[in-house]
């Protein structure tokens, strides 16, 4: 339950930001529908196009250029790119093919979430199926899950 999340973030005293490709926005909503969230949501960017990965999270614009914007270096760096220019302990990276369509030979329900953090990063490949509306729910629960697996212990 999300409440639970910023509930713990809270506790330990961590904040996050997101960087969102393909949820354009869903995870920081999520975050933020939790009364109190302010205390811990520092904010996030939506880089839909994929020029803007590089211009607004930092993403390497070789390895863009190079894979295309569904990699999993690409979530890892914006996650990074989201814990660092919006100065959280916690970063979220999400990047995909909602579908219905392909993207640069890439299937619908490929994505890639990550979570960087004080000990690192940590990226998942994700295969979802079902419509569009169903890949970006799916993929906002996964990458908060990551986050939830990824905190401390609290006592």
């Amino acid at each position: 339950m999300t409440a639970d999340l910023v509930a713990r973030l809270r506790r330990l005293g961590h904040t996050v930001a997101t960087a969102e490709s393909l949820t354009a926005g869903l995870v920081a909503a999520e975050l933020t529908s939790v009364p109190g969230s302010s205390a811990v949501v520092r904010g996030g960017l939506i880089v839909y196009a994929t020029e803007l990965k590089a211009k607004l999270a930092g993403v390497d614009a070789g390895l863009l250029a190079e894979h295309g914007a569904v990699h999993p270096d690409v979530a890892a760096q914006l996650a990074r790119g989201a814990r660092d220019r919006c100065e959280a302990t916690w970063g979220l990276g999400l990047t995909g093919v909602a579908g219905p369509d392909p993207q640069d030979g890439v299937a619908p329900g490929t994505v890639y979430v990550a979570v960087a953090g004080p000990a690192g990063v940590e990226v998942r490949r994700l295969s979802l199926a079902g419509d569009r509306h169903q890949v970006r729910a799916d993929s906002v629960t996964a990458v908060l899950d990551l986050l939830r697996a990824a905190l401390p212990a609290t006592s």
